[in-house]
């Protein structure tokens, strides 16, 4: 008598979730359309093609509109990304290749290099002293 209601607890649980695996299987199998609740209406997905409609119950009818098809705008952003990086690599093949040797600047662009450097440091030795003459302004 211990084991009978232990299994008519299991037989009564595998029974109650039948009707949701015969559901779930009919949706699977030949159900074309997913229908997902909305502020004004439902959302109504194509599981075929990927087209998603909005959809209002209007004087007992539905009446659908094919919502903005953000595939399509991002596919085009793709493409003209692709193209853009195509462009700019055709462009750094045909560049110059500055002068170096064994992967090293030549003398030109260090001297270029240092002079940046010199000019940056003298600038902000100069904001220091201004700073330190003119604590208020700060």
């Amino acid at each position: 008598m211990r084991f009978v209601a232990p299994i008519f607890v299991a037989l009564g649980f595998c029974l109650a979730l039948t009707p949701v695996a015969f559901a779930e299987g009919a949706d699977g199998e030949n159900g074309r359309y997913s229908m997902t609740p909305a502020p004004d209406g439902f959302l109504r997905l194509d599981t075929r093609t990927g087209a998603v409609s909005l959809c209002k119950v209007e004087n007992g009818s539905a009446r659908c509109q094919a919502a903005a098809d953000e595939r399509s705008a991002l596919q085009d952003e793709i493409d003209r990304l692709s193209r853009e990086n195509a462009r700019l690599s055709a462009a750094a093949k045909t560049a110059p290749a500055p002068t170096t040797r064994n992967g090293l600047p030549n003398q030109s662009d260090f001297n270029r290099a240092m002079d940046f450097a010199e000019q940056f440091i003298r600038r902000m030795m100069r904001v220091m002293r201004d700073a330190e003459s003119n604590p208020d302004k700060i």
